[in-house]
């Protein structure tokens, strides 16, 4: 009996074994003093994230790109394969807009392999995949489009686009539970724009929100309900309000999905990068960059970032958790049980492990160190 086991649990796939994470690492990105030799190639890396210390499991060398929204990365469900843009790539030592949508296997997270390349919207940003692994959509901030595509397998094939309001610069893209809407961010135009998903086509349906200014990244709750959003410059203001004095003041807006309309909007701090949904559906990460990236002596200079945390209490934004991070972070990706937070900090090129009891968010300092920045990171329970 025991032999059939083992033998049994020899077959079953990594992914049934290890929670993983896939985090894209860009290599070509320089701060002021660093020397064009210091750069590296740009690489995915795989995490094994179920254990109380995460380890990189395995590294693929693949285009990805830092600037832009950190849902550059998206994981199936399934967890057999995952999804990475790069919006930038590195030409003769001179970076420029790219289009490049990789198709990672990771049938063996040990030995991830690149199985598919393909040239997708100008400006390839935000990606998202519908939950029966059957359809991918792409924001390109080039484009003025959302790029759609069909799954069979691990293939994809293009199946068109969604045009968008011209010059609206869509960033991020993401489903609905049950994959029948989208929710598309013009970042230009300061939109939600409201998809609907038919089998393999995909309309605009007239139904936009406005949940800020300069909306960058957007998930959907767990229930459908509710839409979260980061918003780069924060609230809408008056026509006649002053420009606010100092740093700009991003926000988090919580948007109704029955209705429409935007329910609460919160000030998480400057340049909020990202949120991540807990697998529990009860929490919100934030990542605010909190002029960590600035140089140093200017007005809005400080060394540390934040990661937030925010309950979830129906249309309401409750804090609860805050910590000092590291410098220019990115993405934030939840473990399983809720109980720990993954954190890329692109100054240091690490990944940072949080651990989170629900009141207490506090660092263990059992970072992951790569050779490019982290980026974009996602898990299959992600969004």
């Amino acid at each position: 009996m025991k032999t059939f086991l083992l033998c049994t649990a020899l077959l079953l796939p990594m992914p049934a074994l290890a929670q993983i994470a896939v985090s894209a690492n860009d290599g070509k990105q320089l701060r002021p003093g660093e020397a064009p030799s210091t750069r590296t190639a740009d690489s995915v890396s795989i995490i094994d994230i179920g254990q109380t210390r995460p380890k990189v499991l395995g590294t693929v060398k693949t285009s990805a790109s830092m600037i832009g929204p950190p849902a550059a990365v998206a994981v199936a469900r399934s967890g057999q394969f995952a999804l990475v843009t790069a919006a930038q790539e590195l030409e003769g030592g001179t970076i420029v807009k790219a289009s490049t949508l990789s198709v990672i296997d990771l049938a063996n997270p040990s030995a991830p392999k690149v199985i598919q390349t393909l040239q997708s919207a100008s400006g390839a940003s935000g990606v998202a995949i519908n939950r029966a692994g059957t359809l991918a959509l792409v924001a390109g901030t080039g484009d003025d489009a959302i790029s759609i595509y069909t799954i069979a397998g691990k293939r994809l094939t293009p199946a068109g686009k969604v045009r968008l309001d011209y010059q609206s610069r869509p960033t991020d893209v993401a489903f609905s539970p049950d994959g029948k809407s989208a929710f598309a961010v013009a970042q230009a135009t300061g939109q939600i724009v409201r998809l609907a998903v038919n089998g393999s086509k995909v309309t605009r349906t007239g139904t936009s929100i406005s949940p800020g200014l300069s909306p960058y990244g957007v998930t959907v709750s767990r229930d459908g309900r509710y839409a979260y959003n980061t918003n780069l410059n924060g609230a809408v203001r008056p026509a006649n309000a002053p420009r606010p004095v100092g740093g700009i003041i991003g926000t988090v807006s919580v948007l109704d999905l029955q209705t429409n309309t935007l329910v609460d909007s919160v000030e998480v701090g400057m340049t909020p990068e990202h949120v991540a949904l807990s697998p529990d559906g009860k929490y919100l990460a934030v990542v605010v960059a909190n002029g960590s990236a600035a140089a140093p002596g200017s007005p809005d200079y400080h060394p540390y970032g934040l990661l937030q945390i925010y309950r979830i209490e129906g249309p309401k934004l409750i804090k609860a958790g805050e910590a000092h991070s590291g410098a220019w972070c990115q993405g934030a990706a939840w473990s399983k049980d809720n109980r720990r937070v993954l954190l890329q900090c692109a100054m240091t090129k690490a990944i940072e492990v949080y651990a989170y009891d629900g009141t207490n968010l506090t660092r263990d300092g059992a970072d992951l160190v790569f050779d490019g920045r982290p980026g974009a990171i996602s898990t299959a329970l992600d969004r």
